[in-house]
């Protein structure tokens, strides 16, 4: 697993971002695959899961992660859920203790988010359409209504599919100039006519400044280009393959 230094150096945290080394899965989900909406075995799914909970000091029950949607949603973990009832979203705060919360992604942004001093986490899966709507701040705004002050708040963005392996289309370049034209810098110049490359990684990193955090650290790392650790989405449906694995990033809070 991968860690952030400014999360790691925070003696009440824990926190992981795992790469897809060390668990149980096979063929194109090898190894830790922890998608429980990948048509990976249930039962590999969940030794994998039980890995990272363990790494993570809690339970495998008080491994938490939602249906994401693509949304700006965010929910409160109050209590552990279940496969079936886990709630739709695409981020969870918490300021219970040995109870991780976390997101899975395969290209999109991981965020981990503490503050220490108010004893409340989140965590954000931040694909271009969670950070354009606004994922991010939403993320910390719940962390506040539970007590949490953004002036304290650390985030770090964990392995995310980087520009020069992001090209989009026209129609996406529209939608982001649309929301402001200054969006225009994160998109540069593609081999093919009407296309650019997206920048998402500085796009999180410019919603997390506008949500008053300023301590921010971004791992810097790529998930399409390298496949001997990373799960990638868009990878995956370039070469073909019929599924992907998917990373969980996930932090808790310890006594």
């Amino acid at each position: 697993m991968l860690q952030a230094s400014s999360l790691a150096t925070i003696s009440r945290i824990r926190h992981a971002f795992f790469t897809r080394s060390g668990g149980v899965s096979q063929g194109v989900y090898t190894s830790l695959n922890g998608g429980v909406g990948s048509s990976d075995a249930p039962d590999k799914v969940a030794e994998n899961r039980a890995r990272m909970a363990a790494a993570l000091g809690v339970n495998a029950d008080r491994l938490l992660t939602p249906y994401q949607i693509h949304s700006p949603d965010v929910v409160v973990a109050d209590e552990p859920w279940t496969r079936d009832n886990r709630p739709r979203a695409d981020a969870v705060v918490t300021q219970l203790p040995h109870l991780a919360i976390g997101v899975s992604t395969a290209d999109c942004g991981p965020l981990l988010f503490a503050d220490s001093e108010a004893g409340v986490i989140g965590a954000a899966h931040a694909g271009w359409r969670g950070a354009l709507t606004g994922v991010i701040e939403a993320t910390v705004a719940a962390m506040e209504r539970l007590g949490a002050d953004r002036g304290n708040i650390v985030a770090a963005l964990g392995p995310t599919i980087r520009q020069q392996n992001y090209e989009v289309g026209p129609e996406f370049v529209e939608r982001f100039l649309a929301a402001d034209r200054s969006n225009s810098r994160y998109f540069g110049p593609s081999g093919r006519a009407g296309h650019a490359m997206f920048d998402l990684a500085g796009y999180i990193g410019e919603c997390v400044q506008r949500a008053g955090i300023e301590q921010f650290e971004d791992l810097g790392l790529c998930t399409y280009a390298d496949p001997d650790r990373f799960f990638s989405y868009r990878r995956t449906t370039r070469s073909g393959e019929p599924d992907y694995g998917r990373h969980i990033n996930a932090i808790a809070l310890v006594d």
